[in-house]
């Protein structure tokens, strides 16, 4: 029974091997994993996590402070009984306890302002995660849609090769029968010798485009990775139907480079503020409470049953010299135990609570200095804010034109491989009738070659720049048909 769940184990175990050697990676599951897994991506998400505690910092600004201490010590020698007062050479332990609590009830407004900013940088922080996920997914696109224009470029390579080779079989025998000179055939060996090294060229690219795909999404087993070779068909966008003012102004309310402008001045001018805070004075408000108990052995005094009273001399009388006494109470000196210890606690407890201001005065002028250096923030934050508008504008402008161009030369490509498949035609069926030579034949065909290779690179350089110009629009990059 053993020796059949281990080969059933080692069967399944070599099915989800194959599985996983022979899976084949979809657009959306690259841009999936890479956000997942991408360490620029995880590292913004850090940064929102830590935003998110900058803010629960500055909540807690304005929650009062509470602080308990405690403390136990032995003292021997010549000390002072902290319940007494008085000054024995003995040892003995005390200890203290208390708490404390604080409170800012005005400084400024400073903590209203801290909390604000912290609000503005949990934002920013989100903001900046957003555009990590979107530059990281248009990257991995791009990747992607490299892969496939060097695959689809390999096929034709090869598919014209093929071609190749069935034209030197046919003019080998057609020279073997003598309608052919030999020089056709050496001619089409040429021409079959350049495909191939040619092929060897455009499988090294596809090799290198999949081996930088792996890289970009952290898959260390390059040998193993590979795309699926679905038909990407062209998308049918309606973008380019819209104005390039339209667009533009949908880029600036979607796109997160403006957002992260203007959070960093909304920021800057909160940094303002709170610098101006200082020159406010501050006022604080406490309360303690603290206690103290000893340990050492206390001593008691009663009258003496026995022998009540006792005179004790007072003095002389200055004309006789007669000595004076007086009758005092004749006490007995009992040593007790220490007091309870929750008793002294109860015995020796004391209050206390105030207020503090704080008014400044002079710093050496670092305030004044705080504030101006936010103003100039301020100024920078401002600047960097038109620029990143500048910046949007012109790369939205380009990506239209861009756009608009490789949809035009895709376009064109497709008219250019319908006139160069014709004319292959033309030149076949005369170099089959010997109405043309070998060159003029291999060059119709390269012609041909080219024209296709041009059409598939039309086709995803059109296709990447939808995309790109998309984005720009405000479509989320989850909600991309990719």
């Amino acid at each position: 029974m053993k020796v059949k769940i281990s080969i059933i184990c080692c069967v399944l175990f070599g099915m989800l091997t194959v599985q996983a050697q022979d899976k084949k990676w979809t657009l959306r599951e690259c841009v999936e994993y890479a956000l997942e897994n991408n360490i620029t991506i995880k590292q913004s998400a850090l940064n929102v996590e830590n935003a998110a505690i900058d803010k629960k910092d500055a909540l807690g600004n304005f929650l009062p402070s509470l602080n308990a201490q405690a403390s136990n010590f032995w003292r021997s020698g010549l000390a002072t009984d902290p319940i007494t007062n008085t000054n024995s050479t003995a040892t003995f332990r005390s200890s203290s306890y208390g708490i404390n609590v604080g409170i800012t009830l005005f400084d400024g407004l400073r903590n209203v302002k801290q909390f604000q900013r912290a609000k503005l940088n949990k934002l920013l922080s989100q903001y900046n995660l957003g555009k990590s996920k979107d530059d990281i997914a248009l990257f991995v696109a791009n990747s992607y849609l490299q892969v496939l224009l060097n695959k689809e470029s390999l096929k034709v390579i090869e598919k014209q090769h093929e071609i190749t080779l069935e034209q030197l079989k046919r003019t080998k025998d057609l020279v073997d029968a003598g309608v052919l000179p030999q020089g056709d055939l050496l001619e089409i060996e040429a021409t079959s010798a350049d495909e191939l090294t040619r092929i060897v060229q455009a499988e090294n690219a596809v090799l290198i485009a999949r081996v930088g795909l792996a890289q970009t999404l952290l898959i260390k087993d390059y040998e193993k990775f590979d795309i699926a070779e679905q038909d990407y068909l062209v998308p049918s966008s309606s973008i380019l139907n819209k104005s390039v003012d339209e667009i533009r102004s949908s880029a600036r309310e979607a796109r997160y480079e403006v957002q992260i402008a203007e959070q960093n001045k909304l920021i800057a001018e909160k940094d303002l503020e709170i610098a101006r805070g200082a020159y406010y004075p501050t006022l604080s408000g406490s309360f303690g409470y603290n206690t103290s108990e000893v340990g050492n052995d206390t001593f008691s005094r009663s009258i003496d049953p026995d022998n009540p009273t006792v005179d004790l001399p007072i003095g002389f009388v200055g004309n006789t010299g007669e000595e004076v006494f007086q009758t005092q109470p004749n006490f007995l000196i009992q040593e007790a135990g220490p007091t309870p210890f929750i008793e002294q606690l109860y015995n020796n407890d004391a209050l206390s609570y105030g207020l503090s201001l704080s008014v400044p005065i002079f710093n050496g002028f670092a305030t004044r200095n705080n504030v101006k250096r936010s103003k100039i923030n301020v100024k920078r934050t401002q600047f960097q804010l038109e620029q990143a508008e500048l910046d949007l504008d012109s790369n939205v402008y380009q990506a239209y034109l861009d756009a608009k161009g490789s949809a035009e030369a895709y376009e064109a490509s497709l008219v250019a491989v319908k006139a160069q498949e014709r004319a292959y035609e033309y030149a076949k069926d005369r170099y089959d009738v010997g109405r043309t030579n070998a060159f003029d034949f291999s060059q119709s065909k390269f012609r041909l070659e080219n024209a296709q290779s041009n059409e598939v690179q039309a086709k995803f350089d059109y296709i990447f720049k939808i995309k790109v110009l998309e984005l720009y629009f405000g479509i989320k990059i989850a909600d991309i048909k990719l």
